[in-house]
């Protein structure tokens, strides 16, 4: 069993090793455009929402 573990402990750690790990600037620049377009987002949801909504009401 804890050999298992222990396997499983060292096979991660050379996948890790494998990993291309993104730099600051990097970083920083993808957490920008996910943050700028998750907020468009949700501003054109919010209008498609009220918009639809007041469709609705003047419907019924």
């Amino acid at each position: 069993m804890f050999k298992k573990i222990q396997d499983f402990f060292e096979s991660v750690v050379f996948e890790m090793k494998k990993v291309s790990w993104p730099s600051w600037l990097e970083l920083k620049g993808s957490t920008i455009v996910v943050l700028t377009l998750s907020f468009i987002l949700a501003l054109f949801l919010f209008f498609v929402d009220t918009l639809l909504s007041k469709i609705i009401h003047l419907i019924l």
